[in-house]
């Protein structure tokens, strides 16, 4: 039980809000302590793991791009492009995004991202679609039609990213399954992702469609002179 101590470190230093890194470093040389391993062994260990998963934080690059694009006005101009296109509705254009994104992570085409896509582009856009149509949103709406643009990268990456074989989820599902005498390959994961990945395309159209009527109903007013 002892050797667990990097696990109870980590939730304590999680639950007093010590840094990250510095929690992460200290569970593991701990652990690493009490499974008498030497200090020259836990470090190169550490190294080794922060090298072969340095891919996961390569994403850090396009911040600063980002950060240029939103300070110069791309959350502006693409609020102010949706907004010139009368029939762009919340539901309408949140719905095109998802089925997008479901089919690009169905063949591993990285596209998205809250950080990169939604934040600086589809989040603006959605919001610039709805205050075209209704005028002003109450704060409850547009807190509403955040949630959702969060949910929508959720839905087209987690749903649809195991439709292609060489995904690492699917070679974890395969690799677990075959541990436990289970005989499933690729194909078949892949196979059983398809008709998930369009009833998420689906549901999640019938969701994002179902807040348009919501809209029109509450701002029935303002839709009417909006439509004159």
């Amino acid at each position: 039980m002892i050797k667990l101590i990097g696990i109870l470190i980590i939730i304590v230093g999680f639950i007093i809000k010590l840094d990250t890194i510095a929690v992460v470093v200290v569970a593991g040389i701990a652990t690493g302590l009490v499974s008498e391993m030497s200090f020259n062994d836990i470090v190169t260990t550490l190294g080794k793991a922060f090298v072969e998963n340095r891919y996961m934080s390569l994403f850090i690059i396009s911040l600063p791009a980002i950060g240029i694009l939103e300070r110069y006005g791309l959350r502006e101009k693409a609020a102010d492009l949706i907004s010139k296109i009368k029939s762009a509705t919340f539901g309408r254009l949140t719905s095109i995004y998802l089925i997008i994104r479901t089919l690009a992570s169905m063949f591993s085409v990285r596209i998205g991202g809250h950080v990169q896509f939604i934040r600086p582009l589809i989040l603006p856009m959605s919001e610039g679609a709805a205050k075209s149509r209704y005028g002003k949103l109450s704060e409850e709406d547009i807190q509403a039609i955040r949630g959702l643009n969060g949910a929508v990268e959720n839905y087209g990456n987690f749903f649809g990213q195991n439709f292609f074989m060489a995904s690492g989820g699917v070679l974890l599902i395969v690799g677990v399954m075959k541990e436990l005498n289970y005989p499933v390959e690729a194909l078949d994961i892949a196979k059983a992702s398809l008709p998930v990945a369009i009833i998420i395309m689906v549901v999640g159209t019938i969701q994002f469609l179902y807040y348009d009527k919501k809209f029109d109903k509450k701002y029935k007013i303002k839709s009417k002179k909006n439509d004159k």
